[in-house]
């Protein structure tokens, strides 16, 4: 593995990556938390269907994530933005991002594992049946039924985080942390890895 130069940027296949998780794993809980809300009714289990369509494809777009960052080292952080976080700030910084990585997966696994335990089977996108993760326990399933939610409003809340400390090294520390993650052609000075 090839150690990136400070101030390089990510990827184009990890930009892609990064933005493709975030719009989807913010669509898909802006829908849970949508859909939750509705009355029963067949739009309602069709919305259900189509939040387990999305958490797949999610978990599948972060084990290609996952994949893909563990053997492509990702940039340096530039002397710019090293010298506007303490050491707390980046220690926080890369915990947040192991913590993420791990909520990538947890979530949706756990919204399948509760399916599975209610007796409601994952049929991604309508074609393909995926097998039961656990079996069918109904009772534990009521049990069981908040640890999605709690999951999915923990990795919010570490996302608009993630969100804010970008937005202040863009905005009060102007130190260009934004632009190893950006589309388009590299900056002056910066280098596309």
């Amino acid at each position: 593995m090839r150690v990136p130069a400070p101030g390089a940027r990510y990827t184009g296949l990890a930009i892609t990556l990064h933005w493709l998780l975030a719009f989807a794993i913010l669509g898909s809980l802006g829908f849970g938390w949508y859909m939750t809300g509705l009355p029963f009714s067949p739009s309602r289990l069709r919305l259900y269907n189509y939040h387990k369509w999305a958490g797949i494809t999610i978990l599948a777009l972060s084990a290609l994530r996952l994949s893909w960052r563990l053997t492509h080292r990702p940039p340096a952080l530039s002397s710019a933005v090293q010298a506007s976080m303490p050491g707390w700030q980046l220690r926080t910084y890369h915990a947040s991002h192991r913590l993420m990585y791990v909520l990538f997966f947890a979530v949706p696994l756990a919204g399948w594992s509760y399916s599975s335990m209610a007796g409601f089977p994952v049929v991604w996108f309508g074609v393909l049946p995926l097998p039961d993760f656990v079996a069918v326990d109904k009772e534990f399933a009521k049990v069981f039924k908040p640890v999605h939610a709690i999951l999915a409003y923990t990795l919010l809340t570490l996302v608009l985080l993630h969100v804010a400390a970008a937005l202040k090294h863009q905005f009060v520390d102007h130190d260009g942390l934004l632009t190893r993650m950006r589309f388009g052609r590299a900056p002056r000075g910066t280098l596309a890895r």
